[in-house]
């Protein structure tokens, strides 16, 4: 079930809303211009299916995003835990590259089939923290701050939707807001 955490962009230990109540967080990501939508999870273990087969199990939601959103590339990106030494580091090295402030030319939009991560959106004074967890497709409009935290020890299958071939690079603004704010680690954890 996805979590949405609101804090004000200048006082991260003061939260407005901490919930994971369906209609609430649709509504409130709604009011801000995100789409979150919740699609059913098919063919069992994600971590089972290679690439090509998990596209093909979400084709007719695939191709209702695509046309929708005007996306004409469709990848999955995954990263699912490894003992070795060789995993930790490319873990590391792919949670570090998203961890600052960025934004994006074109909408992000991500659907998780195994998983999760954590999309921290920087809009209007607020700070919204989007756990996003398996079943959830998120679509951030194109040029909203953010960052993605997908953990320590990151696990997720992800479907993501482009419009042009480099639209995952993003624009970098610079800020440090992102250290002051939980992790996804953090909002995971059991609360006092």
């Amino acid at each position: 079930m996805t979590l949405l955490r609101i804090a004000p962009d200048d006082r991260p230990d003061t939260v407005l809303l901490h919930t994971r109540d369906d209609s609430t967080v649709v509504g409130e990501l709604a009011r801000r211009g995100v789409l979150l939508r919740r699609w059913t999870l098919r063919g069992g273990d994600a971590t089972a299916h290679g690439d090509d087969e998990l596209l093909w199990l979400y084709r007719t939601e695939v191709d209702e995003v695509r046309e929708r959103e005007s996306m004409k590339l469709v990848d999955v990106a995954r990263l699912h835990p490894d003992p070795t030494e060789e995993w930790r580091e490319r873990a590391a090295t792919a949670r570090a590259t998203f961890l600052e402030e960025h934004r994006h030319g074109e909408n992000e939009v991500r659907f998780f089939a195994h998983g999760r991560g954590l999309f921290t959106l920087h809009l209007d004074g607020e700070v919204l923290s989007v756990l996003c967890e398996a079943g959830d497709l998120l679509s951030v409009p194109a040029g909203t701050p953010h960052w993605f935290d997908m953990g320590e020890r990151p696990d997720f299958a992800a479907i993501r939707f482009f419009q042009e071939d480099d639209g995952w690079v993003g624009d970098f603004t610079g800020s440090r807001i992102a250290e002051r704010f939980p992790r996804l680690d953090d909002l995971t954890e059991p609360r006092p």
